[in-house]
């Protein structure tokens, strides 16, 4: 689905970013009052662009209201309720509820989660433009921009069940070995992995899993007779 300028009559308002012009719906300039957030209309395809689109509006704000670390703080809480909450995504991605029944119910998940006003407003625009469905690429989107400023390289670590704080310090520590720098790293679980660990760095992708290895094994088999 492709994000094209609603043009509504009520006119385009300039962006205090780059000159750019986005419409901004009369909902989503009131979810953003005192912030100059504005509704994203640009050209992409497929979710990465348009979520990229947002987190670099995201970015930019947090960066003026020096907001950067609290903002990324927000969002990794914000990302591990969607992992842990299978009715959360169903929230997310539902085509039954409205706008505003999404924009409710988040509301009352960042309140809970004692996130800042800067992302409770932010993913009120988000809930306004029907992009809720695309809430979890926008925050990978925005940690990836922000590891990239500060010379990070960016590793995705997918585990069976959650790492202790030990075990995140010792495959951090690990992974900087690796990459002879900064590395910012990123934890996801999946419980049909059984065990082990797939670390993604980049392009590059390190799969010791247990349930890689059954695949392996099950392809071996295959021709045995």
């Amino acid at each position: 689905m492709i994000d094209t300028p609603r043009r509504s009559g009520r006119g385009l308002r300039e962006s205090p970013w780059h000159g750019r012009l986005f419409e901004i719906p009369l909902a989503a300039t009131r979810a953003f009052q005192g912030y100059g957030v504005f509704h994203l209309a640009a050209q992409h395809s497929g979710t990465a662009g348009l979520a990229a689109r947002y987190a670099a509006a995201l970015f930019e704000l947090a960066d003026e209201a020096k907001q950067l670390d609290s903002v990324a703080a927000d969002l990794k809480t914000v990302k591990a309720m969607i992992d842990g909450s299978a009715d959360l995504r169903r929230l997310l991605r539902s085509p039954v509820l409205t706008r505003a029944e999404q924009g409710k119910a988040m509301a009352a998940v960042l309140q809970q989660a004692g996130v800042g006003d800067l992302l409770r407003r932010f993913v009120a625009l988000v809930a306004e433009n029907r992009r809720l469905f695309a809430l979890v690429d926008m925050i990978d989107a925005y940690l990836a921009d922000l590891a990239r400023r500060r010379g990070e390289v960016t590793a995705t670590v997918t585990s069976a069940i959650a790492l202790t704080e030990a075990q995140t310090a010792s495959v951090t520590e690990a992974l900087k070995r690796a990459v002879g720098g900064k590395v910012a790293v990123e934890l996801r679980t999946d419980p049909s992995l059984i065990g082990g660990l797939v670390v993604k760095v980049g392009s590059r992708m390190i799969d010791n899993s247990l349930k890689s290895k059954l695949q392996r094994l099950q392809l071996a088999m295959k021709g045995v007779g």
